[in-house]
């Protein structure tokens, strides 16, 4: 069918169809809203957890400490606990690098030689050292206490680490280590047997013979809990998500532009 002049007379469009549009972008969109609400739902589900977490810390610190030899089995980490032994102050050990008040140190790592050796050695971390210019070794000037005899060593329970590929090299030879790895430590240290969790001396413990050093830790860790903005931040996107494809899909519906 020819138009004036000859040309060919233009075909009319289709109606147009705005709602397939929408579907085709409702599809697109749909896994990205899925993956922001799975992402805020799994920081919701952390927040409960880290909750209940800082509240068992908060009540382990405030209760007294449960003697080691009076369980059945391995302490839950970061539980309070008291041990009882002596001190193996010749195989001590240094563990990780910290900087106080300017001065290079590390954690001075102690063997507790239980009922005469009956029982696992148990490692404690007595505390912040300061380090002799060599750095594998603590500084023979700082006044480091040494208690000998019985003693009891009020703390909370460590457990072990796994050595990562970014994990500095540790030098047994010098009784050096980076990596808190209570089995690994143990054999370099000579011990026939070691628990394989350690204890990190709180304050109040170790209270014989004390010095200026070590300095030991004052309170049970507390991880941060950050997870309330992180799960609100996610269920945030995905409303703006489905308030923006709204907007969108209105004005398309509402103007779908000429036929």
């Amino acid at each position: 069918m020819s138009g004036p002049g000859g040309g060919r007379a233009p075909v009319p469009a289709g109606p147009r169809r705005p709602w397939r549009g929408v579907l085709l972008a409702a599809l697109a969109v749909l896994p990205v809203l899925l993956a922001l609400l799975g992402l805020g739902t799994w920081q919701a589900q952390r927040l409960a957890w880290k909750t209940d977490l800082l509240a068992r810390l908060e009540a382990m610190e405030a209760g007294p400490p449960v003697p080691l030899d009076a369980l059945a089995g391995p302490p839950e980490p970061y539980a309070k606990l008291a041990a009882v032994g002596r001190f193996l102050h010749g195989r001590e050990a240094l563990l990780g690098f910290a900087v106080r008040d300017g001065r290079m140190g590390a954690h001075l790592l102690t063997p507790l030689e239980r009922e005469g050796g009956r029982r696992p050695a148990l490692l404690v971390d007595r505390g912040w050292v300061p380090l002799a210019p060599d750095g594998a070794a603590p500084d023979p000037a700082a006044g480091i206490a040494r208690p000998e005899g019985e003693v009891t060593v009020v703390g909370y329970a460590r457990p072990g680490q796994a050595r990562e590929w970014v994990s500095p090299a540790d030098d047994p030879a010098r009784r050096r280590f980076f990596v808190f790895d209570p089995g690994a430590i143990g054999a370099a240290l000579g011990l026939p047997a070691v628990e394989p969790f350690g204890l990190v001396a709180l304050a109040e413990g170790d209270a014989p013979a004390r010095g200026p050093f070590p300095v030991p830790a004052t309170a049970l860790p507390r991880p941060t809990n950050p997870h309330l903005g992180y799960a609100i931040t996610w269920y945030g996107l995905a409303l703006a998500l489905v308030l923006v494809f709204l907007a969108w899909a209105r004005r398309l519906l509402k103007d779908p532009g000429p036929a």
